[in-house]
């Protein structure tokens, strides 16, 4: 009975995903009368692409078993340099100990990885030939694993053929490659669920990355053990990340308003646009992070909430994996790549950083008051969500309801009072407008469409929160 029950919920959060507001107006359900694509300009279609996902108190001792049943001779395990010292690392080394894995150790992986870093792992890749690739850490590691594993395939790829557009050439990847099995430690990139790699290309002083779902690992071992590893300031930054996952993905122009409509299945993008499945997982996401982080970041031994936090992590993943990001990721990749002295707190990286979740969510309340006229019942629910009283709440304020509900979310959870507190200043707004327009990839998802001078308005709205 209570599989039904949840059957029934989940159909009735699918009907309720057909919003009545202008930018989501339109039918999810095309139906018979749907043109191909060779009449219409945008989209009809949408799919859904996610690892397999593996849970439990304890899993990562499968993992030995998992690599003997891939037939593994020589796995590549890829972590850093602060985790291979850490309870996650020595959990995996156990398994593959006991199962008799052969592999070999790269913990060289950069915190927030740059093409160099990337490239520095690829070589490695290379030069061992390896069957399986196991990534053990947050999304810097996994994504450089992703990476490595792709072009070890393509040996003679250029390292720009399959970066995103405009900054690489975007090509399709059509070799098979090896299996990869990810163990994510931190709660926040939902990395283990798609297929992006994230990287900050040193030459243009910004965040680009590589997206095709053939790079997605074929497993993602979530253990919630390994998020009680996590230091205060990186589990609210991770918890960060699946904030905007789930509100970016959940916000996002529809799929069938997406163009161009691709001529072939296969050119259709990762990042499709919001559609009823990533809705559920988005929507859910938000509903548990809105319960557990606030006890997740403020107590380390909170097992429940860390454990929550972690599916979580997993929930937006599945749902931003599909549907995609838009304005607070497309401008947090600037703010990241053109870092000048701000040291994270709690991050054991010896060079400037602003870790990721930091530099999305910070101009968040900015954002959401920007983009909510396109969409303002889905703003107004993702306030409620968070806390808001909304029953006396007009459509028009939905933006602002969102962006003070999210300013007071992030004033409890101590974050730095905007752009200014991370060390730039008004002179950097150009500079930082430059580095968003080339992510295209995720700023067209953008359900209200916005010019050079709208992001100028966001990022210098961003300077200051509080």
């Amino acid at each position: 009975m209570a599989g039904r029950d949840r059957v029934v919920h989940l159909l009735r959060q699918l009907e309720r995903a057909a919003c009545r507001c202008p930018a989501h107006s339109n039918t999810f359900h095309q139906g018979a009368g749907a043109v191909t694509c060779t009449v219409r300009k945008t989209d009809y279609a949408f799919e859904m692409a996610s690892s397999n996902i593996r849970y439990g108190d304890g899993v990562t001792r499968e993992i030995g078993m998992d690599l003997q049943n891939l037939g593994a001779q020589n796995v590549c395990l890829m972590t850093d340099k602060n985790l291979s010292l850490l309870p996650p690392m020595k959990a995996v080394l156990e398994s593959l100990a006991k199962s008799g894995v052969k592999y070999k150790v790269y913990d060289n992986v950069r915190v927030e990885p740059t093409d160099t870093s990337f490239k520095d792992a690829i070589t490695f890749a290379k030069n061992h030939s390896f069957d399986v690739f196991l990534a053990v850490g947050g999304g810097s590691v996994i994504d450089t694993c992703k990476a490595a594993n792709l072009y070890s395939c393509h040996p003679d790829a250029d390292f720009l053929d399959f970066v995103n557009a405009p900054i690489g050439k975007g090509k399709v990847v059509t070799a098979p490659l090896k299996p990869l099995i990810a163990v994510p430690t931190t709660a926040g990139t939902g990395s283990e669920t798609t297929g992006s790699a994230i990287f900050d290309y040193e030459p243009l002083k910004t965040k680009t990355g590589i997206a095709n779902r053939a790079i997605r690992p074929i497993l993602g071992i979530v253990d919630p053990r390994h998020t009680l590893s996590m230091p205060e300031r990186v589990a609210a930054n991770s918890g960060f990340d699946v904030l905007c996952h789930a509100l970016e993905s959940y916000t996002a122009l529809p799929y069938h308003q997406r163009a161009p409509c691709p001529p072939n299945p296969i050119n259709r993008p990762t990042y499709q646009g919001s559609n009823p499945i990533s809705d559920v997982w988005s929507r859910h996401a938000l509903n548990v992070l809105a319960k557990y982080m606030k006890r997740a970041v403020r107590d380390p031994e909170d097992l429940e909430a860390r454990s929550s936090m972690h599916l979580a992590s997993v929930f937006a993943g599945i749902g931003f994996g599909n549907a995609g990001v838009h304005l607070c990721h497309g401008m947090s990749y600037p703010v990241a790549g053109n870092v000048k002295s701000f040291l994270a707190k709690d991050y054991s990286a010896e060079h400037p950083l602003v870790p990721h979740g930091l530099s999305v969510v910070v101009t968040s309340p900015a954002v959401f008051n920007f983009t909510a006229p396109m969409c303002p019942e889905r703003h107004l629910e993702a306030a409620e969500i968070l806390g808001a009283d909304i029953r006396q709440v007009k459509r028009e304020d939905a933006g602002a309801v969102l962006a003070d509900t999210l300013r007071q979310f992030l004033f409890d959870m101590q974050v730095e009072d905007g752009l200014g507190a991370l060390g730039y200043t008004k002179d950097d707004i150009p500079a930082l407008v430059k580095g968003t327009i080339p992510q295209e990839r995720v700023t067209k998802l953008s359900p209200r469409e916005h010019s050079e001078e709208d992001l100028s308005q966001l990022f210098e709205a961003s300077m200051k929160l509080y």
